[in-house]
């Protein structure tokens, strides 16, 4: 068998395509932590220990590698968390929201909006301003909602249902703490649930003046309330549950005002015989808001404010619902069957009782 002799220019070409596949394997080699880095900063993923299930569920970090979790946790829900926070300008008051839809409804509390159909200027996260307008809100809880009313798409943040909660659960707030500052951003603090109950969340996450209406997140960056009132300690706060936004956000975009004003107490000034199936006025209480308003013994009250009246206990609790000074739609059948509406402005008991 002959022995084949390659020539030297394919030898010396051969060698030199392996050397450049060589360095080409090589430079990719070196490169791998360098694009695997890019890949992790942009594609964050959390290290999750066996222990991070529970983490999420309030349980205490047992070591390192547990902390490390529950930051990378914190730092990947609150990139989302910034991007739907908004300081919130009313007139002269500054406050906080948070965006809960694409189309820009916006989440915050009563006392920050004051009022419904009021013009607010809302600070997006990247400083761009744009407008919206008051919509309703429920005084006794003090709840309270904005719509935005320039075009786009908005970033927004899911909603849970808070009736979910119990005392421990790890909690984040968000807000514009201490009033909307220019070129600086909400601030993130971390917290636990005290107490948990149908109207009010309890929590040691530290709060001050302007964090009103911000976020009040669980771990997993869902909203679960909004932040209300603080408390005579910055870590003994209260929030509003998200639960109650869900059940009443229909009123809250009519621009329904509903709730009693801590401390008052609203006056119809009707009775009605509670052990019948209609809601049969019997007494006026002569000079009160019913007397006023020109409703008469044996009419049937039928509706509150578009609310169907079944029970004089309905009546009783759908009044206290609303605080003096309020005007209400009262629609009554007339004993001669015709039907109407009156219009009726609430008073204070006490101070009729005062007079």
């Amino acid at each position: 068998m002959k022995q084949r002799i390659l020539p030297s220019s394919y030898l010396s070409g051969s060698v030199a395509a392996s050397f450049r596949k060589f360095l080409i394997v090589c430079g990719l080699i070196l490169c791998l932590p360098l694009l695997a880095n890019a890949q992790d900063k942009a594609n964050p993923q959390i290290q999750r220990t066996a222990h991070f299930a529970e983490i999420l569920t309030g349980d205490a970090p047992d070591d390192v590698a547990d902390l490390r979790s529950m930051e990378q946790q914190i730092q990947q829900v609150s990139k989302k968390a910034l991007a739907a926070t908004v300081g919130v300008i009313v007139g002269p008051a500054q406050g906080s929201g948070v965006i809960v839809s694409e189309d820009g409804l916006i989440l915050t509390a009563g006392h920050v909006i004051g009022a419904p159909n009021r013009d607010v200027t809302i600070v997006l996260n990247n400083g761009e301003r744009v407008k919206g307008v008051t919509l309703g809100m429920d005084r006794s809880i003090d709840s309270g909602a904005i719509q935005i009313t320039t075009p786009g798409k908005y970033d927004y943040l899911p909603i849970r249902k808070s009736s979910g909660l119990h005392e421990g659960e790890w909690v984040l707030v968000m807000g514009h703490a201490g009033g909307i500052v220019k070129d600086r951003l909400p601030a993130l603090r971390l917290g636990r649930v005290l107490a948990s109950s149908r109207d009010v969340i309890a929590t040691d996450a530290t709060l001050v003046g302007g964090d009103s209406g911000g976020p009040l997140l669980d771990i997993q960056g869902n909203v679960i309330g909004i932040n209300s009132r603080i408390g005579n300690r910055i870590t003994a706060n209260l929030h509003v549950p998200s639960t109650r936004y869900l059940e009443d956000v229909d009123r809250l975009k009519k621009s329904e005002v509903w709730g009693r004003v801590g401390g008052t107490q609203p006056y119809l000034g009707v009775r009605c015989e509670s052990d019948r199936q209609e809601v049969v006025v019997t007494r006026v209480t002569p000079g009160s808001p019913a007397a006023q308003a020109g409703i008469q013994e044996g009419d049937e009250i039928l509706r509150l404010n578009d609310r169907t009246i079944g029970t004089f206990d309905d009546l009783k609790l759908m009044v206290n619902q609303y605080s003096p000074g309020d005007r209400i739609k009262v629609r009554i059948r007339r004993s001669s069957g015709s039907v109407i509406t009156l219009e009726v402005e609430l008073a204070d008991r006490r101070e009729l009782d005062r007079n």
